[in-house]
């Protein structure tokens, strides 16, 4: 009788391990790096930026589209303070942000005060590049009507990033790109005149 249940507690203990193996594996999948760095984007390099998926294009100022990324969020407080990590992408994202509306200007004002204060215990806070705010994007709602996670604040429905666009108009910097999480759209906006809020970005020590 225990001969005979030798071969079964071998083939329990194979298929138990296997799946450890598995689960290790699934775990341990390669991180995403984005471009971590401020870049002038053209319109016409946006639908080639890696993990996106484009649906259709507005007019000449930008997509709807979302990330083809599968995230690993863990919403952590540190020092009283509520941040998201990414654990795909390696990145620390602000849960929330700012609750008020800023030129692309007083955006990058924002965020160096941010460091002053040291959030969270960092001072490496930046404006997202264009590829980390694109990340957030969700291919469906999830957050009430917003194409974003619910581990973060929806407050922030429109955030400036730090890359820039030339209109085709002038040479001059002028605008901006931002990301609208209740429409998907990925928009290129006049550095002056529009506002936006803040969702600020740092790459985790983790990572």
């Amino acid at each position: 009788m225990k001969h005979s249940l030798l071969p079964c507690i071998l083939i329990i203990s194979f298929v138990f391990l296997s799946t450890i193996s598995v689960d290790s594996a699934e775990k341990k999948k390669p991180r995403i790096n984005l471009r971590p760095y401020y870049k002038i984007v053209p319109l016409s390099e946006v639908e080639n930026i890696p993990n996106i998926v484009i649906h259709e294009q507005k007019e000449n100022q930008g997509f709807f589209g979302h990330s083809a990324i599968s995230h690993d969020y863990e919403v952590n407080i540190i020092k009283d303070d509520k941040v998201v990590i990414d654990h795909a992408t390696g990145l620390m994202w602000h849960q929330s942000g700012s609750f008020k509306n800023f030129s692309w200007k007083r955006a990058k004002k924002w965020v160096t005060v941010l460091n002053e204060k040291s959030y969270a215990g960092f001072s490496d806070w930046r404006l997202p590049t264009l590829e980390e705010a694109v990340s957030l994007l969700e291919p469906n709602e999830k957050n009430g009507n917003q194409f974003i996670d619910p581990v973060f604040d929806k407050t922030q429905s429109s955030i400036w990033t730090c890359d820039s666009n030339v209109a085709s108009s002038s040479l001059k910097l002028d605008r901006a790109w931002s990301v609208n999480f209740i429409y998907s759209l990925i928009s290129r906006n006049d550095i002056m005149t529009e506002r936006k809020k803040v969702r600020p970005v740092r790459i985790s020590s983790s990572k």
